[in-house]
């Protein structure tokens, strides 16, 4: 079995922005197809269109955000120090935990992804999807608040 070396907190930023990178280009290369093979517009109601841009553009956007915030943390010491003791603080991690953890993340980013690709492809799979969605979010925003407030 390979030994591996914990990672410090700057190379653990350094890999969150090349993995950010890697995402843009997946999201790009993602609109390049969809929009070859994607669906037909005309059939697509204003809500799906509303929607699957918000998601697209929206998840574009804050991967943007996140490369500028990372970068930034490599640049200043004392705000990567912040982010550590931020991220390392046990209540947002028995937070996080409580409300799903990294599960129900992972389960998001799949939805977030399916609800895009049936808004092009499906309007009746698109309700559902987009239901399902809805659903997740309320629920672990309801779970995080719960934890939060009430324990």
């Amino acid at each position: 079995m390979k030994n591996f070396k914990p990672r410090t907190y700057t190379q653990k930023i350094q890999l969150r922005i090349k993995m950010s990178y890697f995402l843009l280009v997946l999201m790009l290369i993602y609109m390049v197809v969809m929009g070859e093979l994607g669906g037909d517009s005309r059939v697509m109601t204003g809500l799906a269109n509303t929607i699957s841009d918000f998601i697209f553009f929206g998840g574009i956007i804050y991967t943007t955000t996140r490369i500028v915030h990372n970068k930034k943390l490599l640049k200043n010491k004392l705000l990567l120090k912040e982010q550590l003791q931020s991220e390392q603080d046990e209540r947002n991690q028995y937070l996080h935990d409580k409300s799903g953890g990294i599960a129900l993340d992972l389960l998001l980013i799949f939805q977030l992804f399916i609800t895009v690709t049936t808004a092009l492809l499906n309007m009746p799979a698109f309700c559902t999807a987009l239901t399902l969605l809805l659903i997740t979010l309320f629920l672990k925003a309801g779970l995080y608040l719960f934890y939060s407030y009430f324990r």
